[in-house]
């Protein structure tokens, strides 16, 4: 990287955001102490409890490390951008930021994977769900969705570091890796090919892993009482909301990074950028903490210091 024209990119979707920067700041600022403490809560309080210590609840302790991950990743940064003069944020930040948000956005779907997986044992096999779901498995998933997108990422990312910038311009609130390459001062069509290729790798899995899933769970559902159907489908409510979540801020990010959107006002654009991490990492630990009645009268518990014993 010393042979690049350009060591730092003006982000220029900051010049929007100007006239109210304090009021933002202190907005992102709340998000992000409001991403910390609920994701924080919910691994205290699921490690805290031996009881709660079982497969899907340390799979969503790791959804929630993800979001402190992504949160830590975007908000600091954003924080800093709008107290800047010049929105400035150096190519070595730059890089750094885009790697973490890219692995995180792939390591949230592959959890997601995994925790849809969880569900089809729980559901199709509840007999022999400890025997499948062994704690062997469960860490061998849980590495498995941590290391395979960091891994597969790094080898496309190499790319963008051999590049030699001669552009000085982001048109986002934080850095993506396409917006980067466009500011490359050579030929990178072969990277965007790459890129299509690598993001097939990064999601077909996941997205086959979930569809079998969700097939699966219908498929026994189809067979089992009205009462034992709402009771099944009712435990896979929240997994469902937080893959609705992720496919609705993955869409916003792609469409408003690849597609001309000029005629959109400059405030729908920058929500849209950050929908994918903001709402993801507020939204998951409240639908876990509420949504699971043994996690919800633990955190009950531990405000108000109840000495009942939460419930298996």
């Amino acid at each position: 990287m010393e042979n690049n024209t350009v060591t730092s990119f003006t982000m220029t979707a900051y010049a929007v955001m100007e006239n109210y920067k304090h009021v933002q700041f202190t907005i992102f600022l709340l998000l992000y102490i409001m991403i910390i403490f609920l994701n924080v809560l919910l691994i205290y309080v699921i490690y805290k409890h031996e009881e709660l210590r079982q497969p899907m609840n340390l799979f969503i302790c790791n959804l929630a490390i993800n979001e402190i991950y992504g949160g830590t990743a975007l908000l600091p940064a954003t924080m800093s951008l709008l107290t800047s003069v010049t929105h400035q944020m150096s190519l070595k930040g730059c890089l750094t930021q885009i790697y973490s948000l890219h692995t995180y956005a792939c390591i949230e779907f592959c959890i997601l994977a995994v925790m849809g997986y969880d569900r089809y044992v729980a559901i199709c096999y509840p007999l022999h769900y400890h025997t499948i779901m062994s704690v062997s498995r469960v860490c061998k998933l849980v590495a498995l969705a941590w290391l395979y997108p960091c891994l597969v990422f790094l080898f496309y990312f190499t790319l963008t570091l051999k590049l030699k910038f001669c552009g000085r311009f982001i048109h986002k609130l934080h850095c993506v890796n396409f917006e980067l390459v466009k500011n490359a001062c050579s030929n990178t069509s072969h990277i965007n090919i790459l890129g299509l290729i690598t993001l097939l790798f990064l999601m077909a899995p996941q997205v086959v892993m979930v569809l079998f899933s969700y097939v699966r769970i219908l498929r026994v559902c189809v067979n089992l009482s009205k009462d034992s159907q709402v009771k099944a489908l009712k435990t896979c409510v929240p997994h469902l909301v937080s893959i609705a979540n992720y496919t609705i801020g993955t869409f916003c990010e792609v469409i408003q990074s690849r597609f001309e959107m000029s005629h959109t006002p400059a405030e729908v654009m920058i929500m849209l950028s950050i929908y994918f991490i903001i709402i993801p990492a507020v939204t998951n630990p409240l639908l876990y903490g509420i949504g699971t009645k043994a996690i919800r009268v633990a955190i009950f518990n531990l405000f108000f210091r109840k000495t009942r014993r939460v419930p298996r």
